[in-house]
Formats: structure tokens, sequence, C-alpha cells
């Protein structure tokens, strides 16, 4: 996974990992989640992809617009 640099300040987002049609992203409490074009979406998975590369504003986007809209926990 690659490190998320938060170029604001402090994110709840420590990594991520993207594929064609997926974002695997680990959260500073350790838990992992991956978000697909099944779930929640391919307009809110490469908003997420866009937003981790940016490494602007990806914690406050899952917050307003996904939360628990998730394809996997996995961890």
């Amino acid at each position: 996974m690659k490190r998320y640099v938060h170029r604001g300040g402090e994110s709840g987002v420590a990594a991520y990992d993207t594929g064609p049609r997926s974002i695997t992203i680990q959260f500073t409490d350790g838990k992992i989640y991956r978000y697909t074009y099944a779930k929640p979406g391919a307009h809110h998975v490469e908003a997420m992809k866009e937003l981790a590369v940016e490494g602007k504003g990806l914690a406050t986007y899952i917050n307003q617009h996904i939360r628990g809209e998730y394809t996997a926990r996995l961890k």
C-alpha cells in the first residue's frame, strides 16, 4: 500500500492501494476497507482515487459521501 500524504495536516487515512475498478484504504486505526465499482460505485471510486493521489480530502469525502458503503472490510 502507498502511504497517504495528506497535504492539509492530519487525516484519518494512513494508506491506500488502487486497482482498475477499486480502491483499498487503510485508516489510521488499522482498519482496511475495499471500495469497488459494485459498491459504492464507479463515480465514487474514481473520485477517491483522485483525492488519494492529490493527498487532499480523502477522509472528508468518505465521511460525507460513502460512510458504510464499502464492498469488504479486510481487517
